[in-house]
């Protein structure tokens, strides 16, 4: 009869530990779906303009780095462009309201619309087309970031 006490305690404390160890596996199982499930619901739309705008504008630039200047080139980066502009108001919901962020929006379509119409024709001048329209991003970053 001594030997049954013991081994009870020793199985009784290996069940403890079992479901100690399943509840651990459980619990973080639960947590990483927790924690997808909150990222999946973040809403990405505005890194993806702003990415696919960084792109786009560093293709300009690689452009003028590589001499190929001509409009046939930079035409295709600068509609891309143009279009990611008129999606500004929409990938920034919070921000659509304010007038500074319109303007900084209206600014950025305002250039692309004039590059677009008078395509830069030169290295030089596209270099100037890209910078202007890099410091319409800046100026908007400086005043949202």
């Amino acid at each position: 009869m001594s030997t049954q006490p013991s081994s009870s305690r020793g199985s009784s404390a290996r069940r403890y530990l079992f479901v100690f160890l399943i509840g651990l596996v459980i619990g973080a199982i639960a947590t990483v779906m927790a924690v997808r499930a909150i990222q999946a619901r973040k809403d990405h739309f505005h890194e993806g303009v702003m990415h696919v705008q960084e792109w786009h504008l560093g293709q300009l630039k690689s452009k003028v780095e590589q001499n190929r200047c001509a409009a046939t080139d930079t035409l295709p980066n600068l509609k891309a462009l143009r279009t990611m502009a008129d999606d500004l108001e929409p990938a920034f919901p919070d921000l659509a309201d304010d007038k500074r962020f319109t303007e900084h929006a209206s600014l950025m379509r305002q250039r692309l619309d004039a590059a677009i119409a008078s395509p830069p024709l030169t290295c030089a001048s596209l270099g100037t087309t890209a910078s202007s329209i890099g410091e319409a991003c800046k100026a908007c970053h400086q005043d949202f970031r």
